[in-house]
């Protein structure tokens, strides 16, 4: 128990560790991370084992649902064709491709454990990409999707393993038949997310209790995933469904204190969960050589290169032949697309996000450890093939993103974010404004009150109006500095500072109770968070 503990709170302290020393440097912190769990392998005393089912009944289900709570699903419409050719279409030519050159090189892996181990490589896990990009300056709709790339291709990535894998183990096949459970799984899935999130926001409608509702937000991933399992049908696309619809209706059926308190807790969930992700994926080393020894120097090396070197192709060319050529050819032709189409630059970006993670080495790790009746023979094979993917793809590309974005030259996205923001805050407190004023022709209203509710609301707007002037005047693309609001920001933070330091005299010299001090304090925690930074 002890060296549960010890080992604990080790990782924990790597993790913390690694992100201070990622702020600093710019380096990822999954690359950091991976790094330090390969060093940690290599050194003498006792190391821990990826156990593919606590990864993808423990890990996956909140990581996807977190995921899916902060995604936006207008968003993702509006790109819907790029997200399904991703999630769907480049995973299975991936698993496909990987799978059949696997095979031709290492003849002795069967096609249908070839192609599971394509399966399993497949799908990109965006949790590096999207922390470079977001600090780099990834243009939202790219943002949007990869994120809803990774919340979709898991669950086509794991359904077709599960085919390919009960293929090998004699269970038979045909296409057609693949076909069907794959779209029964998909379509499953998503009724069950739906029912699920259905069901949710009804209950989360009669709680009044933001302790009760963030517990339920918890449990959320789990019911999910588990009644998809249940149901022989995707639970990970189950989760990703009940997370999406409940961030979408999250703002007209959660109270102001559960959302106040559901995304800090979901942010720590995620921080931790990928931390210790990250420090197992590197911990793993051991594991996939260990066996190694035991084939030919060239047969490894081939596979390696096959595997490592499809899964870094692929994407690019698919992006160029299935999204940017259709496209080129429809405007040659006079056709205008419904969107603006994706440039050059956008392509090149969502090229190179194909970072994959622990989906992929749980996966592999999943594959049969023996294979009719017999111990299966290129297992530690396609383990090696699938833990090199991941790590060349997480370490190569996660070092290389954040430079990539920056040579790309895109628009600066905070400005146009702080643009439409404050443009949003305008409408909002005209809604107020005509909120009041009909308040006040429907009765009698309280002078006094009104004139001071308006007053402020008045400052609020002018302050709002003063702001998207200065952004609209911006020329150089660069986010203007606006001295008076960081000047207001700074004093206010200075007085807030003095009354904390008042409450706590109050509260040492036993005139004010702790959970009045707590109160207090959570008034002005509150008001602090909504200065500039």
């Amino acid at each position: 128990m002890e060296v549960g503990v010890a080992y604990v709170l080790a990782g924990l302290a790597v993790v913390l560790v690694a992100h201070v020393v990622a702020r600093r440097s710019g380096v990822p912190a999954a690359v950091l991370l991976v790094l330090a769990g390969v060093v940690y392998a290599v050194l003498p005393g006792p190391n821990l084992t990826l156990d593919p089912k606590v990864v993808l009944v423990v890990v996956l289900p909140p990581l996807l649902y977190a995921a899916a709570l902060n995604s936006s699903l207008v968003a993702m419409r509006g790109d819907a064709g790029t997200i399904g050719g991703l999630s769907v279409g480049l995973v299975i030519v991936t698993a496909v491709a990987v799978g059949l050159a696997v095979h031709a090189v290492v003849p002795a892996v069967p096609v249908s454990l070839a192609i599971a181990l394509g399966a399993a490589v497949s799908p990109p896990d965006p949790v590096a990409a999207l922390s470079v990009g977001r600090r780099a300056g990834l243009p939202a709709r790219l943002i949007t999707v990869v994120e809803g790339e990774g919340l979709l291709n898991d669950a086509v990535a794991l359904t077709m393993l599960q085919v390919a894998v009960a293929v090998a183990v004699g269970e038979g096949f045909s296409f057609g038949g693949a076909l069907l459970k794959l779209a029964i799984a998909a379509v499953g899935g998503a009724v069950i997310g739906l029912a699920v999130a259905v069901v949710l926001t009804g209950v989360r409608r009669l709680l009044d209790d933001s302790l009760l509702d963030n517990a339920l937000s918890l449990a959320t991933p789990f019911a999910a995933y588990l009644a998809g399992e249940e149901a022989h049908v995707s639970g990970v696309l189950a989760v990703v469904i009940a997370g999406l619809w409940l961030g979408h209706r999250g703002p007209s059926v959660q109270s102001s204190d559960s959302r106040l308190q559901t995304r800090p807790v979901w942010r720590l969930v995620e921080f931790l969960l990928e931390g210790f992700v990250f420090l197992l994926i590197g911990q793993q080393l051991p594991t996939v050589v260990r066996a190694l020894k035991a084939y030919p120097t060239h047969t490894v090396v081939a596979a390696a290169a096959v595997s490592v070197g499809l899964a870094l192709v692929l994407r690019p060319l698919w992006m160029l032949l299935v999204v940017w050529l259709p496209r080129r050819v429809m405007a040659q032709r006079g056709k205008r697309p419904s969107r603006q189409p994706l440039t050059g630059r956008d392509l090149v970006a969502l090229s190179w996000a194909g970072t994959r993670g622990v989906i992929s080495l749980a996966a592999a790790f999943s594959l049969p450890l023996t294979l009719h009746g017999r111990d299966f023979p290129t297992r530690d094979l396609l383990l090696f093939c699938a833990y090199l993917v991941v790590v060349v793809t997480l370490v190569g590309q996660g070092l290389t993103f954040a430079p990539l974005i920056r040579r790309l030259h895109f628009p600066n996205a905070e400005l146009e974010d702080a643009l439409l923001r404050n443009r949003a805050r305008l409408a909002a407190i005209e809604a107020s404004l005509a909120r009041l004023q009909q308040l006040v022709d429907a009765g009698e209203q309280p002078e006094e009150t009104v004139a001071v509710l308006r007053r402020a609301t008045e400052i609020r707007r002018k302050r709002y109006a003063d702001r998207v002037a200065l952004l609209s005047a911006v020329e150089d693309d660069e986010l203007p500095a606006d001295d008076r609001r960081e000047a207001g920001g700074r004093l206010r933070r200075a007085m807030i500072d003095a009354e904390r330091e008042s409450l706590l005299d109050w509260r040492d010299s036993g005139r004010l109770p702790d959970a009045s001090l707590r109160v207090l304090q959570r008034e002005l925690d509150h008001e602090e968070s909504l200065l500039p930074r």
